[in-house]
């Protein structure tokens, strides 16, 4: 006889509840002291869960059910060992991905409601509370009301800005030819970009069967890595002379490579006068518009049509919250929407409502917005610039020390809690060599890591400061790390601090 499967009660899910959310709480305790890069090579972990002589090529997975405690168990010995550790304060690679415990609560909550937010009616609390939240926090980034629900906008989570980029395209090719969706694209299309934007972009426009001949890559402002207006103009100037559409702008705020920040006010009169749309992507510096005195980095986003940050970079809220806001919230609907039978409802065909369903690629969603609201109770508005305000004067610090310590030069301004420096020889010229193996040694002996980039054909050590547990004393540990190993490189001795 079938034994039918169950669930845990709410005593057992109480019981081992608290057993996870204390490993969790262990684990993050215990971070400072662990490799922040773990020292395995490919095939390790998949060797630890299955044997090395496993004879079947995988983990054959158990028949009857196991105690849910032993798990803890298999993630101690395999996965902790096994895991680049993004919430160490010490990783300061790409950009921050910052999973605060205060918003894995609000992410346990979501799922322990388990609602599916596709539509309004399905979980009316899912969509309110996303619109208000993302109305509130329009207000504190100093955005317009046209990006609010009452000024004819809105916003909207997405699970990442590469999505964001993906939806703000598809609502840019139907304003820009509405028989797009019936007829599809027809080759004339362009979407502008620079050097530095986001590869997300170039994916979208793959996505959108728009092929790479559509991507036009605009120059920078002579000296820097920042879209240059005037380039931009000759460009679509040019194009339509061709016969081609411009369809997408995409201005950058703090691009992934160096932290270039486009000239979104300038960019945006060029960008209207050939109709095509205004995307701005400030996926990791966007948030720190909610700094007064940092919000020249968002300066002209008023102007765009659509504009995007992340709360799961450098806002303190777990992967995945994007926040996108539109200035015409029924563009990504008009470009989006498919109803089939079985999503008609009342409240939908009244107008009264919202479907988040038709604001993204996916037709289901979860309940991300609980997360940021945790983050938000838990820390205020307050906290949330104390904590962006930490990282940059860290920066700023790190920024002062490169200046002044000869060998090595800032490779880029720097911007925000963005660093990027390389080594030199004696005459001042460029030492990738150096450069190269002083990151190598770095994150070979796993007290710290970070990335890099090229930036003029000259290999660049980016750091990107920002993570949750991340303070000032973690960046200088980082900065005698970084002298040590270029003394170790080059045989010589550490210099004094300057």
């Amino acid at each position: 006889m079938t034994v039918p499967a169950r669930d845990l009660t709410p005593e057992e899910f109480r019981r081992l509840g608290h057993a996870f959310v204390d490993w969790i709480a262990d684990h993050r305790d215990a971070l400072p002291g662990l490799p922040v890069v773990p020292p395995v090579a490919p095939g390790d972990v998949a060797a630890a869960l299955t044997g090395p002589a496993a004879a079947f090529p995988g983990r054959r997975l158990p028949e009857a059910a196991q105690p849910l405690e032993t798990l803890l168990g298999e993630i101690d010995r395999v996965v902790v060992p096994g895991s680049t550790h993004w919430q160490h304060p010490a990783f300061f690679g790409y950009f921050p991905a910052n999973a605060s415990m205060a918003s894995l609560l609000g992410d346990l909550l979501s799922g322990g409601l388990g609602a599916q937010g596709m539509l309004w009616s399905t979980s009316p609390a899912a969509t309110e509370t996303e619109q208000v939240l993302l109305d509130g926090f329009a207000h504190a980034l100093g955005l317009c009301a046209a990006f609010t629900v009452a000024g004819g906008g809105g916003g909207v989570v997405q699970d990442s800005a590469s999505s964001a980029a993906l939806v703000a395209l598809l609502a840019a090719l139907h304003r820009a030819a509405p028989g797009w969706r019936d007829t599809g694209v027809d080759g004339r299309e362009r979407v502008y970009v620079t050097a530095e934007t986001h590869s997300s972009l170039a994916k979208a426009v793959r996505v959108a069967g728009l092929g790479a001949r559509a991507l036009c890559v605009v120059d920078a402002v002579a000296g820097t890595q920042a879209m240059s207006p005037a380039a931009l103009a000759d460009a679509m100037a040019a194009d339509v002379a061709a016969g081609l559409r411009p369809v997408l702008v995409c201005a950058t705020v703090g691009t992934t490579g160096t932290g270039a920040v486009d000239p979104v006010r300038a960019i945006a009169p060029v960008a209207a006068a050939h109709g095509a749309w205004l995307h701005v992507d400030a996926a990791w510096a966007g948030v720190a518009g909610l700094c007064p005195e940092l919000r020249h980095v968002i300066d002209g986003v008023d102007l765009a049509d659509s504009f995007c940050t992340d709360a799961h970079k450098w806002l303190l809220t777990a992967f995945d919250a994007s926040l996108l806001w539109v200035r015409d919230a029924t563009a990504l609907p008009a470009a989006l929407s498919v109803t089939p039978e079985y999503l008609r409802n009342a409240a939908s065909e009244s107008g009264a409502v919202v479907d988040f369903r038709d604001w993204q690629v996916p037709l289901g969603r979860r309940f991300r917005a609980l997360k940021l609201w945790a983050v938000v109770h838990a820390l205020g508005l307050e906290g949330l610039r104390a904590h962006l305000r930490g990282h940059v004067a860290a920066a700023v610090d790190l920024a002062a020390r490169v200046r002044a310590e000869p060998g090595v030069v800032l490779a880029a301004p720097p911007t925000l809690g963005l660093v990027c420096l390389r080594f030199t020889t004696a005459d001042g010229d460029a030492d990738d060599a150096t450069t190269r193996a002083v990151l190598e040694r770095v994150n070979a002996s796993g007290a710290a890591f970070v990335t890099h980039t090229v930036l003029d054909q000259r290999y660049v050590i980016r750091i990107a400061v920002g993570g949750v547990a991340t303070e000032a004393p973690h960046v200088e540990a980082l900065w005698d790390r970084l002298r040590a190993e270029a003394a170790a490189v080059r045989g010589t001795c550490v210099p004094p601090q300057p």
